[in-house]
């Protein structure tokens, strides 16, 4: 007989996702199609910014803002150690050094104070990509103070954000406090489309650079061809013609991707009601514990709340985090740890980065769990959760 796991995150696919996924099999363009335009249009508009590009991940759609922000050879860029590794990567792809500073331990965001120290002591930081990490907005309005201060594109990475708001009540995405936020669509994100990315701006500029970046560098547009000899035969325009005016990349999202996010796009209120109701559920079920705390309790309001995240003095418990994730394993719940700082991977050791040189991020990996969130989490299934913790902690 087959086990019913509860994992620690899951995609919730209904019957208008799959037809949405169909009518575009069927009838449609697969790729470099309308639903392209018709999901940007959405998530531009759910966020409140003037433009959104859709592109085959969030990985890619950095690569894409640190390129468009001028990060290359001989420059730097700001992000957290707390974090998946295409936050840092991005640098790395444009043959740059990421610079990492450490988190806020309230929050597990980048802390604004580390950022200035970081800004005062290098030259040539071309962005500052803070981390909403677990669904829960950076510090944006002190952030972009400092990017301005600076001359430093601010660059949002809401991979785990799409759905969570300012202290103001502004949407991330809004790009009211950035010049680029980024979003993914990977099955345990806010919406699932399989893969994919959106990169929301309200600057045209960007917006033109990042529509050709992520085609190849392709232009098709008639008033911004270079060679006229090539483009007309007399006064008509030849209609095979095409530019590459510069290098850029495969990076699009395909028609499937985009039918299916948006679809599930007209979900995410529900998909954040639910995830608000469990969290705090959590929240009562582990407030007040000795060896446990709950991260994020004071800012529910805010957040997407992507993950739920315990602190947990294994030692104090007698155990270690293997033992105790095992331990959840075996009632058929799985855990996660987000995230091993990217400072401890053996490719940034040997770039030289020390995880001790960030206490606070070395401190928190150390307690970090993540325990089952999603959509489609039951009442009971949540209550076995629990229990199987509490009773572990007893």
């Amino acid at each position: 007989m087959k086990k019913h796991l509860i994992p620690y995150g899951k995609h919730f696919i209904d019957e208008d996702d799959i037809k949405s996924v169909i009518d575009v099999l069927r009838n449609q363009n697969l790729t470099q199609g309308k639903n392209v335009d018709y999901f940007e249009e959405a998530v531009a508009e759910f966020v409140g910014s003037k433009y959104a590009v859709a592109m085959s991940s969030w990985t890619s759609g950095l690569h894409m803002a640190c390129i468009v922000a001028g990060v290359k050879k001989n420059t730097k860029v700001i992000t957290s150690p707390i974090t998946f590794v295409a936050s840092s990567n991005a640098a790395l792809y444009c043959d740059a050094e990421p610079i990492f500073v450490d988190i806020n331990p309230d929050t597990i965001n980048i802390d604004c104070n580390y950022i200035e120290e970081a800004l005062k002591k290098n030259d040539q930081i071309k962005a500052i990509i803070p981390v909403h990490y677990a669904g829960l907005p950076c510090d944006m309005e002190n952030i972009q103070i400092l990017g301005k201060k600076y001359q430093s594109y601010v660059i949002e990475d809401a991979a785990h954000a799409l759905g969570a708001k300012y202290a103001d009540g502004s949407m991330v995405g809004s790009c009211k406090y950035s010049d680029m936020t980024g979003f993914s669509f990977h099955p345990v994100k806010s919406i699932a489309a399989g893969e994919g990315g959106m990169i929301t701006t309200n600057n045209q500029d960007i917006y033109n650079k990042l529509i050709k970046l992520r085609s190849h560098g392709i232009n098709k547009l008639n008033d911004k061809l270079i060679d006229d000899n090539l483009a007309y035969t007399g006064n008509i325009k030849n209609p095979w013609y095409y530019e590459m005016q510069e290098l850029g990349y495969n990076y699009r999202m395909t028609d499937i991707q985009c039918a299916l996010g948006k679809s599930q796009l007209l979900k995410l209120p529900n998909f954040l009601k639910r995830r608000l109701e469990l969290a705090r559920v959590y929240d009562e079920a582990f407030s007040d514990l000795e060896y446990v705390n709950p991260i994020h309790t004071n800012f529910r309001d805010f957040s997407s709340h992507h993950l739920y995240v315990l602190r947990i003095n294994y030692e104090a418990l007698n155990t270690s985090r293997a033992e105790f994730m095992n331990d959840l394993k075996k009632e058929d719940i799985i855990t996660q740890v987000h995230y091993m700082p990217v400072t401890s991977h053996p490719y940034y050791k040997r770039l030289g980065y020390k995880t001790s040189d960030y206490p606070s991020a070395s401190k928190f990996y150390e307690e970090a769990l993540s325990i089952p969130l999603y959509y489609s989490l039951s009442d009971a299934e949540q209550k076995k959760v629990i229990n199987a913790i509490l009773s572990l902690l007893s």
